[in-house]
């Protein structure tokens, strides 16, 4: 009898399998309808139930007790590579109909054995109450339950106990905490890059729980019934079936590529995904963009009509008895939310739309809009046109929710959560769900935007002062904070139309400004923030700042201090708006030192490299002295030292190298001996992150790269370098490093690089082999290809050496490498990591460089160690 089962089992598991994939293949049709992926779930579902109750008939367990489809299945809608939750619901203890544990064990186990992904419980009816009011995640799953086979009075007994004994306003509270923490988990944004189309905001699970609700409170359980009973409107209902089929097709499909349960529009599967629509482009780049932006704008409209049910079924279970505060004639609060008068208001008086955000900054204790006011905007999008663009009144209306002094960050990302910003400027939405696969941005362009934003705003807010201390010192004298807000709204707002985004954000807010009749002289400086708003960082990250003429250059092309200081704050803005792992306080530095030097040369005062390096001496002595060095201890390595050292180094450096390397440069006159011990010394970065490392040792033309090598074994990034040869003959080289390992005390990690960079350079040997990191995710589904510009200085003595690249460790050791074979002089490094791009900079010489053949051939070798 066993052996026959087994052999039916495995007769049902092969059938149970080639229906199922005969099914997947439906779901590939690129040209099928969206609303056509409910049949094919339904009919998934339809197949497990047939192939359970023929195992349960098997099974010989008939009437004895009921198999009930549970959770996601009880819907009557499975998904390829979802859990098949069924409950065996048992009689009570002790009834004629029991079962032996044994039986239902072997039962679940054919259940596997036949192909199906089974979550399984075994329960009476008292136990799934008793387990209902302990967890509202089983309430949530049993609410769903369906009678698959088996006792139909047990089942309908449980059926009617359940509903008696759930609580709606309990439930619904419980749930909507539930959403709450979800949410915050993915960031409060459906934007992702790499989104989750079930969990995240805007995803199908936020669809699935208003149904919970609405079912557990006996409003409906399909849309359609909550349109029927004023929860939602026809248009609303009809809305919401669209977008969630498209995200139940997106899902199906990705299970289906996946060929496993893939819930995340990760990179490795967007393209395909994409491909499964039709869509295609002249890179994989392309269409998974259109993919994307389309679930990005699904995402939003559930998004939004989400909040408009769950502020409706909130109003059902428990009325608000709060009066109606008259605002003005249009608005009133109510429970602090803003609510419109009449149902009609935006159709009649398209102005109340932007007046709406103006009263949700001045009103006092209001915090958001309620449903009506969220219903009629989203029902009232048709009236914002190019008349409504146009119109003079909105115009000024627009200018004042920027002039205001508080709720500036909330207000637009309110206006953009309705949709209302991209309605009111219309390059704004072409941007919405805009991806950037740049390996830079994390965020869609829309949403960058709007961080940005929130960026400039806090520079203004005094309870952030400790987040920018030097920002909020600038913003503090800054008369029209109004001026950043504008520029940051447009800095990017021409991404992905092709050419230069920052010539063509600055067209753009030109015809804002001249719409909105901002003043010349204000919409020179907007204009000039988003033509210029990369610059800056360019200038600090990859040229020389103790170069008299860089700084020259960029005085010459900022022009005063308040396009300077301008600048400055929107770039910080920028900078920290892209990415959290893209800021570090090396770059903070450079950003400052940057609008420092030019504050200066703008005040008439160009540097004087001579007056410059005395300045430095005279305050690195005045550190000195407060450590009770010896007299003139530092003079015999000044000596050694040029003015490039004095001027790439501040003075507490210059202080720090004097203390810790004096008493070991050689006498005059002693030839170097090239096995004198390496000196390393370490100690935390006066900008406030990692290690600063000095090296002082003979020189020889290997060393940058085995100093690199040593970084990328001991899994250092390093973010700055400064190479300088001494007269003598020695190497002085200052590196600034960072790294994700943190032993208990940081005199470990000093003690760690002292000893065993020494070591390294000590024990000399051929250059070990890089270590080829693996690169990320991201980078294998979008890399970028490798750029390298080799230029010389105007006298031809120096080189410029820049170098654009995916990161993966161990990828400047390689470059190293090659410069070393070549026995090139490494002046300057600057390494800067963008997200997972690099963009490295370095000063180089040597006699190598003078031939063309030679220089194609460095360029050649350094191409193919980006590319390994």
């Amino acid at each position: 009898m066993i052996e026959a089962a087994k052999i039916d089992v495995a007769t049902l598991r092969e059938a149970y399998r080639a229906r199922k994939l005969a099914l997947f293949d439906t779901l590939r049709f690129a040209r099928a309808p969206t609303r056509s992926v409910h049949t094919v779930l339904r009919q998934l579902s339809a197949l497990a139930d047939e192939t359970l109750a023929s195992l349960w008939q098997d099974a010989g367990f008939g009437d004895a007790l009921s198999l009930v489809a549970v959770g996601g299945y009880g819907r009557g809608e499975l998904f390829p590579y979802s859990d098949v939750d069924v409950l065996l619901l048992l009689p009570p203890e002790g009834h004629e109909n029991a079962i032996e544990p044994a039986r239902i064990e072997a039962f679940i186990g054919h259940c596997w054995d036949a192909g199906l992904e089974i979550g399984s419980s075994v329960r009476t009816l008292e136990e799934c109450l008793a387990e209902a009011e302990k967890d509202v995640t089983v309430q949530t799953s049993l609410l769903e339950a369906r009678l698959i086979t088996g006792d139909k009075k047990l089942f309908t007994a449980f059926r009617r106990r359940f509903a008696r004994a759930i609580d709606p306003q309990a439930f619904f509270v419980a749930k909507s905490q539930e959403m709450r923490h979800r949410h915050q988990k993915f960031d409060n944004t459906p934007y992702a890059l790499e989104p989750n189309c079930k969990e995240s905001p805007g995803g199908l699970r936020d669809l699935q729980t208003i149904l919970w609700m609405t079912k557990a409170a006996g409003f409906g359980s399909r849309w359609d019934d909550l349109a029927k009973n004023g929860l939602a409107t026809s248009f609303e209902a009809q809305q919401i079936k669209r977008n969630e089929a498209l995200l139940s097709l997106i899902r199906a499909r990705l299970h289906v590529i996946a060929n496993r349960r893939e819930d995340r529009l990760v990179f490795d599967l967007q393209t395909a995904v994409a491909a499964s629509f039709g869509y295609e482009g002249e890179s994989q780049r392309k269409s998974s963009e259109a993919l994307m932006r389309r679930y990005y704008w699904a995402a939003k409209a559930v998004s939004q009509l989400n909040q408009i049910l769950l502020l409706n079924i909130s109003e059902r279970l428990q009325p608000s008895d709060e009066q109606h505060t008259p605002i003005n004639e249009r608005f009133y609060e109510r429970a602090g939310l803003i609510e419109i008068a009449s149902d009609d208001l935006y159709e009649r008086e398209p102005h109340a739309v932007l007046e709406t955000f103006l009263l949700y900054q001045k009103t006092i204790g209001v915090k958001g809009l309620s449903a009506r006011t969220l219903r009629a905007l989203y029902n009232a999008r048709h009236v914002m046109d190019s008349k409504f663009r146009n119109d003079p009144a909105n115009h000024e209306t627009f200018m004042r929710i920027l002039l205001q002094p508080y709720g500036i960050t909330h207000a637009f990302r309110l206006m953009n959560q309705t949709s209302v910003l991209g309605r009111y400027l219309r390059v704004f939405r072409s941007i919405v769900g805009q991806m950037q696969h740049d390996l830079f941005h994390v965020y869609t362009v829309d949403q960058h935007i709007l961080m940005v934003l929130r960026n400039v705003r806090r520079f203004f807010i005094a309870e952030h002062a400790h987040e920018y201390p030097f920002c909020s010192q600038l913003a503090a004298g800054w008369d029209k904070p109004w001026i950043l807000y504008v520029a940051a709204l447009f800095h990017d707002i021409a991404k992905g139309r092709g050419g230069d985004h920052s010539t063509l954000g600055a067209r753009d807010v030109q015809r804002f400004c001249k719409q909105h009749g901002i003043a010349r002289e204000d919409a020179r400086l907007i204009e000039f923030l988003v033509a210029e708003h990369l610059v800056m960082s360019q200038v600090a990250q990859k040229q020389d700042l103790s170069d008299p003429e860089v700084i020259g250059a960029f005085a010459k092309r900022v022009g005063n201090e308040r396009y300077l200081t301008a600048l400055y704050l929107l770039t910080i803005a920028d900078i920290r708006g892209t990415s959290p792992r893209v800021w570090n306080a090396w770059k903070g530095k450079l950003l400052e030192d940057l609008y420092r030097y030019t504050l200066r040369a703008l005040g008439g005062r160009m540097p004087d490299p001579d007056a410059e390096v005395e300045a430095r001496k005279r305050e690195a002595l005045v550190q000195l002295a407060l450590h009770a060095q010896r007299f003139e201890a530092h003079k015999a390595l000044w000596d050694t030292l040029d003015v490039g050292y004095f001027m790439r180094h501040d003075a507490t450096e210059i202080a720090w190298h004097a203390k810790q390397l004096s008493r070991f440069v050689p006498p005059k006159n002693v030839q170097v001996d090239p096995k004198a011990p390496p000196i390393v010394r370490a100690h935390l970065s006066p900008v406030g992150e990692g290690l600063q490392v000095v090296v002082y040792t003979p020189d020889q033309p290997d060393l940058f790269a085995r100093i690199c090598g040593y970084f990328d074994q001991a899994s250092f990034s390093i973010l700055d370098a400064k190479v300088h040869t001494t007269s003598n003959g020695y190497a002085l080289d200052t590196f600034q490093v960072v790294t994700t390992f943190l032993p208990d005390h940081y005199r470990d990690l000093i003690s760690m690089v002292e000893q065993g960079l020494a070591q390294t350079l000590t024990e000399a040997g051929a250059l070990p082999s890089p270590s080829m990191g693996r690169v990320s995710r991201r980078v294998r589904s979008f890399p970028i290809k490798p750029r390298i510009s080799l230029l010389p200085d105007d006298k031809a003595q120096r080189w410029l050496l820049n170098i654009s690249a995916s990161d993966r460790a161990g990828l400047l050791y390689s470059v190293a490498r090659v410069l070393a074979r070549h026995h090139l002089n490494l002046q300057l490094a600057k390494v800067t990591t963008l997200g997972e791009r690099v963009e490295d900079t370095f000063l180089i010489s040597g006699p190598e460089l003078q031939g063309q053949k030679t220089q194609l051939a460095i360029e050649t070798e350094l191409m193919e160690a980006l590319a390994s």
